[in-house]
C-alpha cells in the first residue's frame, strides 16, 4: 500500500500540479511542447489522485482498489509516450505533431483496454493484491513493460545524440535535464522488475523526476520561449533563406524558405552533417552544397565572413526556374571559441530581374532617342541631297549639250582639233563636279546608315576625332544652316586622336550636343558654335560650346542624372540622359557641363586616355 510519507509527497505534488495548470492557462503559453508537458503533468496528477484514493480505501474493498489501480496503470501507460513525444518535439523542432506519431499510442491504448477488462481474461493480473509479494502478473505485462522501457530508452538516446552534435551550452543543459528525467523512471522500473524489492509507489515516485526536470528545461531554460518562436516566425516569413551549422558542420536549424528551396531538394536534414547530403550520387546537381561547404571551410580558416553569389534551379512542378542568392557565411564565436556558422541566402532574384528590366527600358529609351535623332536627320536629308542632285543634273545637261555640239561639228571644216580639245576639257570639268557631288552624297548616306544601326551593338573598331566631327557636320548641316549658326573647331595643333569603339555611338552623342547648342543659339539669333577637342592628364575631352541662353542652375544640378530639360515644352530631357548612358557604357567615360564665360554653356564628353591613342601629324588640325 501507499505509505504515509509517500502520500504526503504525492499530495504536495498534486497541489503543485494544480497550481501549475492554473498558471499555464492564465499566461496562455501553450505551444506544442508545453501542451505535451501539461499532458504529462496532468497524467501524473491523475495517477497521484488514484494513489491517494488507494491510500484512503479499505483493504477489504477489493473492487475499489482494482479501480484505483486501473487508473494508475492507465496513466502509467501514456506517461512514457508523452516523454518520448517531448523529446521528439525538442530534437525535431516540430510546431505540430506529424500524423504518423499517432502509432506511438497504439500499445498504450491496448494496455488501457487490457487493464480495464482484466477480470475477463486476466492478461494483466492473474492475481490482484495491494501487497506486492502476493501479486501474480499476466503475460501482457511483459509487452507493456518493454514498450514503456523502449519509449524511455529512445527518449534518452535522442537527447544524448542531440547533445553530442550540438555543443551549445544551452542545448547541453536542456539535454542534461531531459536525459536525467528519462533515466530516472527507466532505472527504477528495470530495478523494480529485476529485484522485486521496490514498493508499489517506487515507479510513480520516480516519474516525479522527469516532471520536475522537464519543467525546468522547458520553462526555466526557455525552450520555445515566445522570443525564439517570434523570431522563427519572422525568419519563416521572409524570402531569404538561413541555415545554422555547428562548428563541426552539423545542421542545427533553418527556416521554411531554406527547407522548401534547398533542404528538401538536396537532402539536408537537421541534426545531420551538411556534408552527408552530397555523399549520394547525382553530385553534379549539388554544386550549391559543394560551394557552401567550401565557403564554410574558407570562413573557418579566415575567421571572417565569406560572401559569394549562387544560382539555384528550383523545380516548381510545372517546370523549373532559377533563383539568385548572395550567400554570406559568418562564423559564430562564444567567448572567442568558434561555436558554429550562420549562413544567409539573400534572395536577389527580383533585384536581378529589376536590373534587367531597367537595362531593357534604358535600351528602349536609347533606341527611341536614336530613332528620334535619325528622324530629324532624315528631315534635313532631302535638303542635304537636293543640292548635289541638282548639281549632277545640271552637269549632265551641260555634258549633253557638249556632246550634241561635237556631233554637229564633225563635218565642219572650220572646227579644229584644238576646238575639240577645249570641249573635252570642259566635259572633264563637269565630270569632276559630278564626282564631287557623288562623293558628298556617299558621305551623307554612310553617316545616315551608321546612325541607323542599333546603338546597342558592340563594334570593336577605332575612329579619329576628325572622322567624328566630319560625320556630325554632315548630318547636322541642314539644321545648322536653317538656324543661322556656324560651326568652328578648336583642336590641338599637329596631333590627332584615335578612339577605340563604334563611331556611330559617339556621333549620336555629339549630334545631341550640337542640336542643344543650335536650339540655345537660335534663341539669340544664331552665331558661332564651337566643337573642341583637348587633352588633360587623364582624359580626352570633346565639347560643344555656345553663346546662347545657357543652362539654369536647377537643371544643371540634375543634368545627366535625371531626365530634365532646359527647353520647356520643346524638350523631354531624354537626349542628355541617354547620351550619358552611352558614354559610360560604351567608352567608360562621363559627361560634364560648365558655364561659358562668354555666355551660354559648354557641354562635353570625357573619355579615359586608356581608350585613346594620340598621333603627331605634323600639321595644324584646327580651323
Amino acid at each position: 500500500m501507499v505509505s504515509d510519507f509517500s502520500a504526503a509527497i504525492f499530495l504536495a505534488a498534486l497541489i503543485a500540479i494544480i497550481l501549475f495548470f492554473i498558471w499555464s492557462f492564465k499566461v496562455k503559453r501553450l505551444q506544442l511542447i508545453h501542451k505535451f508537458y501539461l499532458m504529462l503533468a496532468g497524467s501524473y496528477g491523475l495517477c497521484v489522485i488514484a494513489l491517494l484514493g488507494m491510500k484512503l480505501t479499505s483493504r477489504d474493498n477489493t473492487l475499489a482498489l482494482m479501480f484505483w489501480d486501473a487508473c494508475t496503470n492507465t496513466m502509467g501507460a501514456v506517461m512514457p509516450v508523452f516523454c518520448l513525444c517531448i523529446a521528439l518535439i525538442f530534437v525535431k523542432g516540430w510546431q505540430q505533431m506529424p500524423k504518423k506519431t499517432i502509432w506511438l499510442f497504439v500499445i498504450p491504448v491496448i494496455t488501457i483496454l487490457v487493464v480495464w477488462t482484466n477480470p475477463l481474461h486476466h492478461l494483466h493480473y492473474r492475481v490482484f493484491s495491494t501487497i506486492k509479494s502476493e501479486i501474480v502478473f499476466g503475460p501482457y505485462i511483459v509487452i507493456a513493460g518493454i514498450y514503456s522501457w523502449l519509449c524511455q530508452l529512445v527518449s534518452l538516446i535522442l537527447m544524448i545524440n542531440f547533445a553530442l552534435h550540438n555543443k551549445s551550452r544551452l542545448y547541453m543543459l536542456q539535454c542534461l535535464m531531459f536525459s536525467l528525467g528519462c533515466l530516472s523512471p527507466l532505472t527504477v522500473s528495470v530495478l523494480a522488475t529485476v529485484t522485486n524489492s521496490f514498493p508499489i509507489t517506487a515507479t510513480p515516485l520516480s516519474f516525479m523526476v522527469p516532471i520536475i526536470l522537464n519543467g525546468i528545461a522547458i520553462y526555466q531554460l526557455h525552450i520555445l520561449d515566445i522570443r525564439p518562436i517570434a523570431m522563427q516566425r519572422v525568419l519563416d516569413w521572409i524570402s531569404d533563406c538561413y541555415l545554422v551549422l555547428s562548428d563541426k558542420g552539423v545542421v542545427i536549424s533553418y527556416n521554411k524558405p531554406f527547407e522548401k528551396i534547398l533542404a528538401s531538394g538536396y537532402g539536408i536534414v537537421k541534426s545531420r552533417y551538411l556534408s552527408d547530403s552530397v555523399k549520394k550520387e547525382d553530385v553534379y546537381k549539388k554544386t550549391a552544397i559543394y560551394n557552401l561547404l567550401t565557403a564554410v571551410t574558407s570562413s573557418r580558416e579566415a575567421c571572417s565572413t565569406i560572401s559569394y553569389e549562387q544560382a539555384v534551379t528550383i523545380d516548381t512542378g510545372e517546370g523549373t526556374r532559377k533563383n539568385y542568392y548572395v550567400v554570406d557565411v559568418t562564423p559564430l564565436y562564444i567567448k572567442e571559441i568558434l561555436s558554429g556558422f550562420v549562413v544567409i541566402f539573400k534572395d536577389v532574384t527580383q533585384l536581378k530581374l529589376s536590373m534587367q528590366q531597367l537595362q531593357d527600358s534604358q535600351a528602349r529609351m536609347m533606341e527611341q532617342e536614336r530613332l528620334a535623332s535619325l528622324g530629324q536627320m532624315i528631315g534635313g536629308l532631302a535638303h542635304n541631297l537636293k543640292t548635289p542632285i541638282m548639281s549632277i543634273s545640271g552637269c549632265i545637261s551641260a555634258v549633253e549639250n557638249l556632246v550634241e555640239e561635237c556631233r554637229d561639228s564633225l563635218e565642219d571644216p572650220d572646227v579644229t582639233a584644238d576646238d575639240y580639245r577645249e570641249i573635252f576639257k570642259e566635259m572633264e570639268q563637269w565630270f569632276e563636279k559630278v564626282r564631287e557631288s557623288s562623293s558628298y552624297m556617299s558621305d551623307i548616306i554612310t553617316a545616315i546608315k551608321g546612325q541607323a544601326a542599333n546603338v546597342n551593338t558592340n563594334v570593336d573598331a577605332t575612329f579619329t576625332t576628325e572622322e567624328l566631327i566630319k560625320r556630325s557636320m554632315l548630318l547636322m548641316r541642314h539644321e545648322l544652316m536653317s538656324s543661322g549658326s556656324r560651326v568652328i573647331t578648336e583642336t590641338e595643333e599637329n596631333c590627332t586622336y584615335t578612339i577605340r569603339g563604334d563611331v556611330n555611338n559617339l556621333v549620336q552623342v555629339l549630334n545631341n550636343l550640337l542640336s542643344n547648342a543650335i536650339y540655345s543659339q537660335k534663341q539669340v539669333g544664331g552665331g558661332d558654335i564651337v566643337i573642341g577637342v583637348k587633352k588633360d592628364e587623364d582624359n580626352l575631352k570633346i565639347y560643344v560650346k555656345d553663346t546662347g541662353t545657357g543652362i539654369s542652375a536647377g537643371v544643371k544640378e540634375r543634368l545627366f542624372r535625371a531626365m530634365v530639360t532646359n527647353k520647356g515644352a520643346h524638350g523631354t530631357g531624354l537626349g542628355l540622359y541617354i547620351s550619358d548612358a552611352v558614354v559610360k557604357g560604351k567608352f567608360g567615360g562621363n559627361m560634364w557641363v560648365e558655364d561659358n564665360p562668354e555666355g551660354g554653356a559648354i557641354v562635353g564628353v570625357s573619355i579615359p586616355l586608356s581608350e585613346v591613342q594620340e598621333e603627331k601629324t605634323g600639321k595644324n588640325k584646327g580651323d
